[in-house]
């Protein structure tokens, strides 16, 4: 997303011309169809796989630039979060409701060592009603506010929006089992003093 701010920036309009600005978009969506690209190719390099995520969202990002490249609309790049936060959220409500499943274990199983079922059930419960919100956020600010707007919109909105959900389940998670070390393995390995 980074990439495409500042590509946009870097080649937008003084004033407001049309014109100018569909060519900043498009000249940031290509830098961010590239940037996605990479990232899935140094994901494939530096772990040997790509995670379903990943596919998925560079999928998204590739196919809605594209779509934007060729019909020089701002619109496919504004929907597109919208689509993936709502795949998601209909993913992990649909695991945790119709299957009694909490996809994200499947993802995140080794960095939340100790997590019960109910607390896995929980955090894919939240996380999935959270992306809903957020694809209505997504698409409240894409009708409500300039291009420039909504896309500043994502650092400056959704980036602290999702770091403070994050924060909110730390309690949840610590409620279920999550494993907390006493020390880090470095304070743990120290040699004795004196």
């Amino acid at each position: 997303m980074v990439v495409f701010l500042a590509t946009y920036k870097y080649f937008s309009p003084e004033e407001s011309e049309p014109i100018a600005e569909i060519a900043a978009v498009i000249k940031g969506t290509f830098a961010f169809i590239i940037a996605a690209i990479i990232a899935l190719a140094v994901s494939k390099w530096r772990l040997g796989k790509v995670s379903p995520m990943l596919w998925f969202s560079t999928a998204l990002i590739v196919g809605f630039g594209s779509l934007t490249i060729f019909f020089g609309d701002a619109v496919f790049v504004q929907i597109k979060p919208t689509i993936i936060y709502l795949g998601f959220g209909i993913a992990l409500l649909g695991a945790y409701y119709w299957k009694g499943k909490a996809l994200l274990r499947i993802l995140l199983e080794a960095a939340f060592e100790g997590l019960s079922d109910e607390g896995w059930a929980r955090l894919s419960r939240n996380w999935g009603f959270f992306f809903l919100f957020l694809a209505a956020l997504n698409t409240a600010l894409m009708h409500s506010l300039s291009f420039e707007s909504w896309l500043w919109s994502k650092l400056w909105v959704f980036m602290p929006l999702t770091f403070l959900f994050t924060f909110t389940q730390i309690p949840m998670l610590l409620k279920h089992g999550l494993a907390v070390d006493e020390q880090d393995d470095v304070l743990k390995n120290e040699p004795p003093t004196g």
